[in-house]
């Protein structure tokens, strides 16, 4: 049986796609119900969390599918959208559980603390999802998620806005309640590792010191041990049978770090040392 190898951008454009699926599938299911709402008049409005009543709590569950307006509608399927691609795309062992929680949790302090009106609309969940994605990123320190920060930033940020009572007819409340729902699971799972991201680079600063201090001793004679005698054959052994291309002789190839700039130094086998053989050198 032939293996057939997998090509990476077709694993990477089914990880795109399979990220994409359920958030699309969420904003289908808002405009259905809208578009059932507007057409049965159904006045599912009415359906809204209405604070510290026992009728109200049914808006928990069910407002983020009710809407006012068209234009309520797409302000709130576009980000759900976007962000709930980002959030299955970057953080898919935890991504259900901050959707959940933004959408039950958040309503839930609305329904417990929000003013006396009915409170409808996705928007606590799309506050939770931006909350979280840019916590995250700041919190791991990571660039891939970092860029992914500036990019909520960049596109949303005029929605903080929305968590202060500038205007009557916005429920600031689920605003503020979502996005502290993303905050704080944003630090609870700070710890769970992001999928797709490359790691950070690291330089290896401290091994090319410890490869120059090697050096420096064995320049001066001073003793060398067991442990660094054998790393020295080694290189010595591979450099022999190396082809390289410094002119004047066998060379080895090692990683520096110099001045913010990385590049590649040859360095000549060093000479046996006078007086190594008293000293269990070469």
């Amino acid at each position: 049986m032939q293996v057939v190898p997998i090509d990476p951008q077709v694993v990477e454009r089914r990880r795109l796609f399979t990220a994409a699926l359920m958030p699309a599938l969420c904003v289908v299911a808002l405009w259905i119900a809208f578009a059932f709402d507007r057409v049965y008049h159904l006045d599912l409005a009415r359906f809204g969390i209405l604070p510290r009543t026992l009728r109200g709590l049914v808006g928990i569950v069910v407002s983020p599918f009710v809407h006012a307006d068209l234009d309520h509608l797409l302000n709130n399927s576009i980000p759900i959208f976007v962000l709930g691609w980002m959030l299955v795309y970057f953080y898919p062992k935890v991504a259900a559980r901050v959707v959940w929680v933004s959408w039950l949790v958040g309503g839930l302090w609305v329904w417990a603390t929000a003013r006396e009106n009915y409170h409808i609309g996705a928007s606590g969940v799309v506050y939770g999802l931006a909350a979280f994605l840019f916590i995250s990123g700041v919190i791991r320190r990571q660039r891939g998620l970092m860029t992914v920060s500036l990019i909520i930033v960049f596109l949303y940020g005029s929605m903080w806005w929305g968590m202060l009572p500038l205007m009557e007819r916005i429920s600031y409340e689920s605003h503020f309640f979502g996005a502290l729902s993303g905050v704080v699971l944003a630090y609870v799972h700070r710890k769970v590792p992001p999928a797709h991201v490359a790691p950070p680079i690291e330089f290896p600063d401290e091994e090319d010191e410890a490869l120059e201090t090697a050096e420096g001793s064995a320049r001066e004679g001073d003793e060398v041990d067991e442990a660094e005698l054998a790393w020295r054959q080694r290189i010595a052994q591979e450099a022999a049978h190396t082809e390289s291309p410094d002119p004047f002789g066998p060379a080895y190839r090692s990683s520096f770090t110099s001045s913010g700039q990385v590049g590649w130094r040859y360095q000549q086998p060093e000479p046996p040392a006078e007086g190594a053989d008293e000293h269990g050198g070469h």
